[in-house]
């Protein structure tokens, strides 16, 4: 039976460094994938985009959500970097409209603590729309870790990343860099963190923790079952 999958990202590019192969792993299942971005660099940020380059930007995301082919695609276009100036009643609400629209019976979300505030923030916010009570129909809660920022969280137990869900992506891993790629102003030189060689090796790694060649892992937070 096929279901409804929510993929969170705080920034343009966290669902593809963090869950591209298992994005594309659900569509191929024939599940209904949807995408929730948070936040953009736009006209108005202090710093932000001319018009040219917030048209582009614009441009790529939508490529990037036709590339995996997501059902829905809501852009909130909250200020990146700046999410601790909203008060988290509007970016409680804001959320909420989505997931209440969405109907998601899985949700994939950056985690916890992440050094990035915008992640720590956005997972807070996120998850405080998830109470089972008013919405029964969410059976499974993920965090997915984001290269960059889940590795650089203080090396402390409490802000650890602990994986206990692995996603085989061996058959999708020449996709999810495909999609990478197309954000070319995000990646970086080898050996450094948003690589291909570094999303490589961690997925690498993570395959090896269950046996096959490539992997995502995330930390399962809520499961009905």
């Amino acid at each position: 039976m096929s279901k409804i999958v929510l993929f969170v990202s705080v920034h343009p590019d966290d669902e593809s460094f963090g869950c591209g192969g298992t994005i594309l792993k659900h569509k191929n299942k024939g599940d209904s994938i949807n995408w929730l971005n948070l936040t953009a660099r736009t006209k108005d940020h202090p710093g932000g985009f001319n018009e040219e380059r917030y048209q582009k930007r614009v441009a790529l995301t939508r490529r990037i959500a036709d590339s995996y082919g997501f059902e829905r695609f809501h852009n909130l276009e909250l200020q990146t970097g700046l999410l601790d100036t909203y008060s988290l009643f509007e970016l409680v609400n804001r959320i909420d409209s989505v997931i209440s629209e969405v109907e998601p019976e899985i949700i994939y979300l950056p985690n916890r603590s992440d050094v990035h505030t915008d992640h720590r923030i956005g997972f807070t916010a996120v998850y405080s729309t998830t109470k089972s009570f008013r919405k029964p129909y969410i059976k499974q809660i993920l965090m997915y870790e984001t290269l960059s920022e889940t590795e650089f969280a203080p090396a402390v137990p409490e802000s650890m990343f602990t994986p206990n869900t692995y996603v085989d992506i061996t058959d999708y891993m020449a996709r999810k860099l495909e999609i990478v790629r197309m954000y070319d102003t995000e990646l970086m030189p080898a050996p450094m963190p948003r690589s291909e060689y570094a999303i490589k090796s961690l997925a690498g790694y993570r395959g090896s923790r269950i046996g096959v060649r490539y992997a995502e892992a995330f930390q399962s937070i809520y499961r009905v079952l």
